[in-house]
């Protein structure tokens, strides 16, 4: 488990400040672009538009997550908790936590966006939910079905379970890290109506990482959760 290893604080820092100049160069460069109208970019549903916008933050950080690792002696299979003898028993609980937990954040999601439509507030998707329907592109859509399966899973887990609650874990904050990492993982989908299941849904993760002493099984519920709403999404005709 990555905060039973030390770290040095400069290479974290470097991994910070990369991941976010990346996000935030990212999303300027396609805003200019966008505005600049250049093949690609002329609309935020372009393949150049999704490419960058997708892989500013997640694609940044999983080549950054690679070399940081190896700086600290950490070996991808321990870090994913590969090595666990019980590997096969947690994976079983992830697929069983998500089974728990998903109708829960049902529930959560129809009562939030109740509570914000009587209060007056704009309910609008995520947005790559936005993007996935609002394109025609049959290679856009594979592209980020793939993404939301595959890549975002690692990238958010490395960076919010690896990184950021084995971080404060190792700043002391054993209790404070689990709320501070929670509610920046449902704050970046910057979506409302998403916040609390995705909130609750954080702390089913951290759970899990702490339990199986790995990645491999957030990695795994994360990426069944991904796939599920992706279904349902196409199951409505988006």
């Amino acid at each position: 488990m990555l905060w039973k290893n030390p770290w040095q604080p400069e290479a974290v820092m470097m991994l910070i400040g990369g991941i976010a100049l990346s996000f935030f160069s990212g999303n300027l460069a396609v805003e200019l672009l966008h505005q600049s109208s250049v093949v690609g970019f002329k609309t935020l549903n372009d393949a150049g538009s999704v490419l960058i916008a997708t892989l500013c933050f997640h694609g940044m950080a999983i080549v950054l997550g690679i070399p940081f690792l190896k700086l600290h002696n950490i070996d991808l299979a321990d870090a994913l908790g590969w090595h666990e003898p019980k590997v096969k028993q947690n994976l079983l609980l992830a697929v069983g936590l998500l089974a728990v937990v998903a109708p829960m954040m049902l529930a959560l999601k129809f009562l939030s966006g109740e509570l914000l439509h009587r209060i007056g507030w704009p309910l609008e998707d995520q947005r790559a939910v936005e993007i996935f329907a609002g394109t025609k592109s049959p290679w856009i859509r594979a592209y980020l079905a793939f993404f939301a399966v595959a890549i975002a899973p690692v990238a958010e887990e490395f960076v919010f379970r690896g990184l950021m609650f084995s971080g404060l874990k190792k700043l002391g904050w054993h209790k404070g890290a689990w709320i501070v990492t929670s509610l920046m993982f449902a704050a970046i989908h910057n979506s409302a109506a998403i916040l609390l299941p995705l909130f609750v849904f954080a702390l089913a993760l951290t759970w899990l990482y702490q339990k199986t002493e790995g990645l491999l099984a957030p990695i795994v519920a994360h990426g069944l959760f991904n796939a599920v709403n992706l279904a349902l999404l196409i199951a409505a005709g988006k």
